[in-house]
């Protein structure tokens, strides 16, 4: 085990969620108008891509990235109880995401093979030095994360290439939803049955949420075929069939883990009506193939509510946690998590009229950042200053 030493470098490179975390709030804060005025045609874009793969590949691969990268620096220490990465090689490799950041927008001016190699680093990087850690700490359990967080990696850099080689990333597009929506399926079914049975052993309750089991376990495999036909064939009548079975699958995997108990804690029913929006996505791409709903209506589920609502709530919970401060959610990040579930339910609207000019489209992204502004606001002084309360020097808890 490595040895327990004080850091002494700049707080914000002190934990990993502290940079990633905040780089992806104001990241989210600050892309998703610029991609409104892109849109409507106020601002230029000068990336490689086309204008809409841009918005989509950022959302999936800038934001989605950093936050399933600020989540793994945090809990592959206390996983493998070695002391987190920390000081230089963080600050380089949030210096690598956001190189990546700058090169997709066309900033650096580099052609679009070049973009796709510091674009695809940052994974890699991310993908070597978790690895690194679970071997080195013979958490041998944990190495299927591994897995996951290469398939976005491998996602990423066919992203790329479809782009490069086709003009428009259509595949890959699904591709890279398909699999952050299983790293919720499969890192959401851990953290919130076990979240919700602390809180409820807290309260005296009797029942408890259902272990993960056999059950589990088939949900997972119909989710991941279903997810697989949808990126390969969203059209095909087989398709909707798997995803409607897979999307009802998980709602009685939701069931079991007694989310209406958890009406009293905001901060927990967050994860709750977060993963709720997984089968809710899942049975509205499965609609698609019969007529019933527009493609981008069942990706803006996928994409804001259950994407976005997922990482929200795992960042709140865990930047409270690790800076000390106590899990209650507070007016503020309340309303900051149902302005995204508004934000994800006015973007099914598209561009119909809402009220006074303003489209689906429009209202969606002013609310979206008004929510991250709110976590920004609040959360934002938490991950630059140091934690309060005894300190945490070693990855163990």
């Amino acid at each position: 085990m490595a040895a327990r030493t004080e850091y002494t470098g700049p707080v914000l490179f002190s934990f990993g969620f502290r940079p990633f975390f905040l780089g992806a709030c104001l990241f989210a804060l600050l892309s998703v108008p610029a991609w409104l005025l892109i849109w409507r045609g106020d601002l230029g874009y000068r990336g490689p891509f086309l204008a809409t793969d841009w918005h989509i590949h950022e959302m999936i691969f800038g934001y989605g990235a950093a936050v399933v990268a600020g989540f793994l620096f945090t809990a592959v220490p206390n996983w493998t109880g070695r002391m987190p990465a920390r000081g230089w090689p963080l600050a380089l490799l949030s210096g690598l995401w956001l190189l990546g950041r700058l090169a997709m927008a066309g900033w650096l001016g580099l052609p679009a093979l070049r973009v796709l190699l510091v674009d695809c680093a940052f994974l890699a990087a991310v993908i070597a030095m978790i690895a690194r850690e679970i071997i080195a700490g013979e958490n041998w359990r944990n190495l299927k994360v591994v897995v996951p967080v290469t398939l976005l990696g491998l996602a990423n850099l066919c992203f790329h290439l479809e782009a490069m080689t086709e003009g428009a990333a259509d595949v890959s597009r699904r591709l890279g939803i398909a699999v952050l929506i299983f790293l919720i399926m499969l890192i959401g079914g851990r953290i919130i049955p076990s979240f919700t049975r602390n809180w409820l052993a807290k309260q005296g309750a009797a029942k408890m949420p259902a272990p993960f089991g056999k059950f589990d376990a088939v949900t997972l495999v119909f989710g991941a075929a279903a997810l697989v036909a949808w990126t390969a064939a969203p059209w095909a009548a087989v398709s909707g069939a798997l995803l409607l079975a897979a999307g009802l699958l998980h709602l009685l995997r939701l069931a079991r883990w007694r989310s209406l108990a958890t009406l009293p804690d905001p901060l927990l029913l967050m994860l709750h009506l977060a993963y709720a929006l997984v089968p809710a996505g899942l049975i509205a791409a499965g609609g698609v193939p019969f007529g019933l709903l527009q493609p981008a209506a069942a990706a803006h589920i996928l994409g804001i509510g259950a994407i976005g609502g997922m990482t929200l709530a795992v960042m709140m919970r865990a930047t409270m946690g690790h800076s000390g401060r106590p899990l209650v959610a507070g007016p503020a990040l309340t309303l900051a998590f149902m302005l995204l579930l508004g934000a994800a339910a006015l973007r099914l609207a598209g561009s119909a009229e809402l009220a006074a000019g303003w489209d689906g489209i429009t209202v969606s992204a002013v609310v979206w950042t008004a929510g991250f502004a709110l976590m920004v606001l609040k959360t934002g002084p938490w991950l630059i200053t140091r934690r309060i309360g005894p300190k945490k020097v070693s990855g163990k808890p």
